[in-house]
């Protein structure tokens, strides 16, 4: 089955299930609706793409870890679009959950696909009960402080931000979730696949700030400006236009040499560069990213 199925197939049995019995039908609602479309899904298959990798000899539970990072993913995107955080009225090119809902179910709406994804795990874990109680430990280090993307929120709220910090727990911890993840989820571990995450949640982040000022909101399905509205650090800024591309090749040059001696090293080689011509607003190059000496 294609990576994108398998995801899809997934995330509609993990969302009906949360829909069941006598559920509020307003919050079971927005639970499919916070989920779908589900735009790259990007986090979930270099998670698969990883355990295919790594050899994938549990499947299930390599569907299990995939859709509950994109749970947990789907849930920051409802709680950062809330007027407390963004105040953002289009996700995904349609309104976002609190426009949609309400704001008291935007909140409930997050809560429950972050519960839901710590389930996920749980129902699956007798495919490999170490495997993945691993899982969930890894998942909840790059959800919650200090490691993970509450952290990176949190940045928001200090006057003064690590930079780096920040670009790591915001952007980067999901995608060291994913990469690590996916290798957990295959019997290896996870220590080795931490910097080719870091890596490609870096090279997302420079991707974003040169999409968030060269894109429109059409394009993107979400506003546009925000990093200047918010006051955020920007690659662009920093680096103009033509810096920060250089750096975003950079990077994935890097994120290519960092890959571990695995299986499917050339085609995680491959996805690397896949991510690299869709990442960039308009043409990247015609040549493909190499691997940094």
């Amino acid at each position: 089955m294609a990576l994108d199925r398998r995801i899809e197939a997934a995330m509609a049995q993990a969302v009906a299930q949360g829909q069941g019995g006598d559920a509020p039908a307003r919050l079971a609602g927005a639970l499919d609706y916070a989920v779908t479309p589900g735009g790259a899904r990007i986090r979930p298959t270099i998670l698969l793409s990883v355990a295919l990798a790594c050899g994938d000899d549990r499947p299930g539970l390599s569907d299990a870890a995939a859709v509950a990072l994109e749970l947990i993913h789907s849930a920051s995107l409802v709680h950062d679009d809330l007027p407390c955080f963004d105040d953002a009225d289009i996700r995904r090119g349609k309104p976002s959950v609190h426009r949609a809902y309400s704001e008291p179910l935007a909140v409930l709406t997050g809560d429950s696909l972050i519960v839901m994804a710590f389930e996920v795990l749980a129902r699956a874990a007798d495919n490999a009960p170490d495997r993945a109680v691993a899982l969930i430990g890894a998942l909840a280090r790059r959800t919650g402080m200090p490691m993970g993307i509450c952290a990176g929120q949190g940045w928001e709220s200090e006057a003064v931000i690590n930079l780096s910090a920040y670009h790591r727990a915001k952007t980067g911890a999901l995608f060291i979730a994913a990469t690590q993840m996916g290798a957990l989820a295959a019997g290896q571990e996870a220590e080795p696949w931490e910097e080719l995450g870091a890596r490609i949640g870096e090279a997302f982040q420079v991707a974003d700030d040169l999409r968030d000022a060269l894109c429109s909101a059409d394009e993107l399905g979400k506003p546009v400006g925000q990093d200047a509205l918010h006051a955020r650090p920007n690659a662009v800024r920093e680096l103009g236009v033509q810096g920060a591309m250089g750096r975003l090749k950079d990077i994935l040059g890097g994120a290519i040499a960092s890959i571990p001696s695995c299986p499917g090293e050339a085609m995680l080689a491959q996805m690397v560069n896949r991510y690299a011509e869709r990442m960039m607003p308009g043409a990247l190059s015609a040549s493909p990213v190499r691997a940094r000496a």
